[in-house]
């Protein structure tokens, strides 16, 4: 079987008046893929966030706030393509480093995660750092292996998977997004990745949203431990951490 490229490849993110940084961050995608990659924005903004997003190519589709799970779910289910990336809008992933989490799809695995938090993010403050620890280290103990990030934003999946787990969660999509497909024995990769100061305010209230990021890594997880009705897939060496 040939290896993906970038024409089998869409980079999908929820936007929320991300005016300021939506720009920048296609004009990336658009230059490391050769303007290969398909984008898909699932956007609920009030600014300018979908006109720039549309008169640069990508597809947006709207949908009223309803918060970042929503908004990513439809994203990532959308996207015909047989490798889906997301990541966030706010120009604070790496976009150099698609070609490096498309390299890990085409070694076999089934997720490719962004780690933020091993190479110690000076950029990202003290309390974000400190609670996005604690999240890793409460599904790690869920799921009997070690993850240094499971609230990273950037990640590339197999389309099949995506299609094959039903996504229950909000606020804390993003760590359900890895935490079942590591449950259930897909092969899962964590790659190392910078994690840049993002552009423009944030919407997420730190104290309300580790709240309910840590309350559904609490119901994933003993969900995917005591639910034995969930489909697993049987495979060996399911983590691998670059």
């Amino acid at each position: 079987m040939s290896d993906f490229t970038f024409d089998d490849v869409a980079v999908v993110m929820g936007t929320y008046n991300e005016e300021e940084a939506i720009g920048g961050v296609l004009a990336d995608i658009d230059r490391v893929t050769d303007g290969r990659a398909e984008v898909v924005c699932v956007d609920g903004s009030d600014d300018r966030t979908p006109d720039i997003a549309r008169g640069m190519g990508a597809t947006v589709i709207e949908q009223e706030p309803q918060g970042y799970g929503v908004a990513v779910r439809e994203a990532v289910l959308t996207p015909d393509r047989p490798i889906v990336v997301t990541t966030d809008c706010d120009d604070t992933y790496p976009m150099e480093r698609l070609p490096d989490f498309l390299d890990r799809i085409n070694q076999g695995y089934d997720v490719v995660s962004g780690d933020r938090i091993s190479p110690g993010p000076e950029t990202m403050p003290l309390l974000n750092r400190l609670g996005n620890r604690a999240f890793a280290a409460l599904a790690s103990l869920f799921l009997g292996q070690r993850f240094h990030d499971v609230t990273t934003g950037m990640r590339a999946y197999r389309r099949e998977l995506l299609h094959r787990i039903e996504w229950t969660e909000n606020t804390g999509l993003s760590a359900e997004l890895l935490m079942r497909p590591a449950a259930r024995n897909y092969r899962v990769a964590e790659l190392q990745i910078e994690y840049d100061e993002r552009a423009g305010e944030t919407k997420l209230d730190p104290f309300r949203g580790g709240a309910a990021i840590a309350k559904s890594i609490c119901r994933i997880g003993i969900e995917e431990r005591f639910d034995t009705s969930l489909d697993a897939v049987t495979t060996t060496d399911t983590v691998e951490r670059t």
